[in-house]
């Protein structure tokens, strides 16, 4: 190892989980031990400075300043809705930037984490896969965000760091956190939950996924129970397999439609895994584990998949499968071809479900008026499939107007255009 330790030969600690950092240690002819204590001083108490590692030896807290750092992505933004919904900015290796929505209630605190800079797959009532792709996150990346949240929300956002309410006509203003004003008891604070369902599909990017939800779940870690750490796919078919030896961790599918007709339109990827093979591989899934059970999420498109014809069928194609079902109300952004279903026709939706022994939960929009809610998460992603270049020409032609290119940092460059995981 370069003990000389450049900044660019570094060994990023937040990269590795309990195994890699095993691994480094021995690598560093040092006891194996030294794994656990150094991965709760970093995810369990935030620390970001080896000298502040007490129970290592200084000896080996200055080979570490010199061999390796602790680097989490760079919060440029943090917005902050009125109903108390948090979303941060953070830019990434390359230039590129991704979202965090931290989602506050009386008895959980849900953070919802993203797995790629854009999105590989192309679900058309996205506002992720309009920006296209660059690449997959790194673990360092992925748990990285999960450490920012966590330190920003011990910091608790009140005067000490810069939370700015986003109104709809203006980029950001400087601001606390609004006060309660109303009789309702106060929203979480900390970190209870963890989504896998920010920008991109965790599927394609699998080994740093399960790395970083391995930490997630890690006892010296943050320490959530499985069922607190809940991973959404689109249907990765053989990495869904894949996942149920991996990990432990909930699994949610977002379904969306109950025909493959319909879902080849909202969810591409269908084409390639259609439903009759994705629902095989959920029921594998689930296998011989009782305790295992899979959400289906279902966004609710006005006029397009919320007929009371289609609940039927999907009452149909979901009676063998031990799943629960999460009606999603659409969350409109620019250029978007869908409207959100009307409340009496989700409500009749639901009500299909119910009747057939289905637990049914409508999905509360939370973070609508910071682009934080559902669908609605875009980052700044420098796209090397040309698919935001061809969203912006459709959103010119609706508007006439000539589409505004991509505006870089002075001296950035677009990367080369590289094979993208599109499926």
């Amino acid at each position: 190892m370069n003990e000389e330790g450049s900044s660019n030969s570094k060994v990023n600690l937040l990269d590795l989980d309990e195994q890699g950092l095993i691994d480094f240690f021995l690598s560093l002819e040092e006891k194996p031990f030294r794994a656990r204590q150094v991965l709760k001083w970093i995810h369990k108490f935030g620390v970001s400075q080896f000298d502040a590692m007490t129970d290592l030896s200084k000896a080996l807290r200055n080979r570490l300043n010199l061999v390796c750092e602790i680097k989490a992505p760079e919060i440029t933004e943090t917005f902050l809705s009125s109903d108390g919904t948090r979303k941060w900015l953070m830019r990434v290796e390359g230039g590129s930037l991704i979202e965090t929505v931290f989602i506050p209630e009386e008895n959980r605190g849900t953070l919802c984490v993203s797995s790629q800079v854009g999105c590989a797959l192309n679900c058309t009532f996205c506002s992720t896969a309009t920006q296209g792709f660059n690449r997959n996150l790194t673990v360092a990346e992925i748990i990285g965000q999960v450490w920012l949240a966590n330190k920003s929300l011990q910091e608790d956002c009140r005067g000490r760091s810069p939370c700015r309410p986003m109104p709809t006509n203006a980029l950001s203003l400087s601001g606390p956190m609004p006060k309660n004003e109303s009789n309702s008891p106060p929203l979480a604070n900390r970190i209870t939950n963890i989504v896998m369902m920010g920008m991109g599909e965790p599927l394609l990017n699998y080994d740093a996924v399960v790395k970083a939800m391995s930490l997630m779940r890690h006892d010296e870690g943050y320490a959530l129970p499985r069922r607190r750490v809940t991973l959404s796919t689109s249907g990765v078919v053989p990495n869904i397999e894949r996942l149920a030896a991996d990990s432990d961790v909930s699994l949610a599918l977002s379904l969306h439609a109950p025909n493959d007709e319909l879902r080849n339109i909202l969810v591409p990827i269908n084409k390639k895994y259609p439903l009759a093979v994705l629902l095989d591989a959920c029921k594998r899934y689930i296998g011989d584990n009782k305790r295992r059970r899979i959400t289906m999420e279902y966004v609710m498109l006005r006029g397009i998949n919320d007929t009371v014809e289609l609940a039927k069928q999907l009452v149909k194609i979901l009676k063998n499968v031990p799943v629960k079902v999460n009606l999603i109300p659409f969350n409109p952004f620019p250029g978007a071809d869908y409207q959100r279903s009307h409340p009496e026709v989700i409500s009749a939706f639901r009500d299909v479900l119910h009747q057939a022994g289905f637990v049914v939960t409508i999905r509360k929009t939370r973070g609508g008026d910071i682009a934080a809610a559902c669908g609605q998460l875009v980052g700044r992603v420098l796209d090397k499939t040309r698919r935001q270049e061809r969203f912006m020409v459709k959103i010119s032609k609706r508007l006439d107007v000539k589409p505004k290119p991509l505006e870089l940092e002075k001296n950035e460059e677009l990367p080369c255009f590289g094979k993208c995981a599109e499926a």
